[in-house]
């Protein structure tokens, strides 16, 4: 008896990045989330990024997705914004692969990739309530560029934390830019 292909059993296990990040869009979004919320997600994403560029194992994308949200947290705990904390973070991550001596175009790129992403994320939470919540998708959803391109080219990150977050980024992005028009 011949079969169709693969079950959907198979697909999702095969696929499972995409498919936990296509469902963790759907809850963000289904929930109500804000542009701060949308904000944070592109500060853990190019957090852990840098992460694993500094360490060298393309694993640590995974933990420093953890990692990231306790930063979030434990900033929001004593008082500080959240994007103060990660950015101390990010400081310690750049001395630690300068003087470790990460090649400086990875460490470079990905130093970039946070502070252009992260820095317009932050400038999002500004901006007036339309604006904000716009420019704030834009980026996530620009962001999933990043990750394809880190997954086509299977570096520094791996290949199932770039699948997850072009799932997660994209849909959530562009699901914010329509809802921020509609205000």
């Amino acid at each position: 008896m011949a079969t169709g292909g693969p079950s959907l059993w198979q697909a999702l296990r095969r696929r499972w990045p995409a498919a936990l990040g296509l469902a963790a869009a759907v809850v963000v979004l289904a929930t109500g989330a804000d542009r701060e919320t949308l904000a944070i997600v592109v500060g853990v994403a190019t957090l852990c990024y840098l992460a694993a560029a500094v360490s060298g194992r393309r694993w640590m994308a995974w933990v420093a997705v953890l990692g990231a949200s306790v930063v979030v947290a434990a900033s929001e705990v004593t008082g500080l914004p959240w994007w103060i904390g990660m950015g101390a973070v990010a400081l310690g991550l750049v001395v630690v692969g300068l003087l470790t001596r990460v090649p400086l175009a990875t460490l470079g790129a990905q130093t970039a990739a946070l502070l252009g992403y992260g820095g317009l994320a932050v400038v999002a939470l500004y901006l007036a309530p339309q604006a904000g919540p716009v420019l704030a998708g834009l980026v996530l959803a620009g962001h999933g560029v990043w990750d394809l391109v880190h997954y086509r080219r299977d570096r520094v990150v791996s290949r199932s934390l770039a699948e997850f977050c072009m799932l997660l980024d994209v849909p959530l992005g562009l699901g914010f830019v329509v809802l921020g028009a509609a205000l």
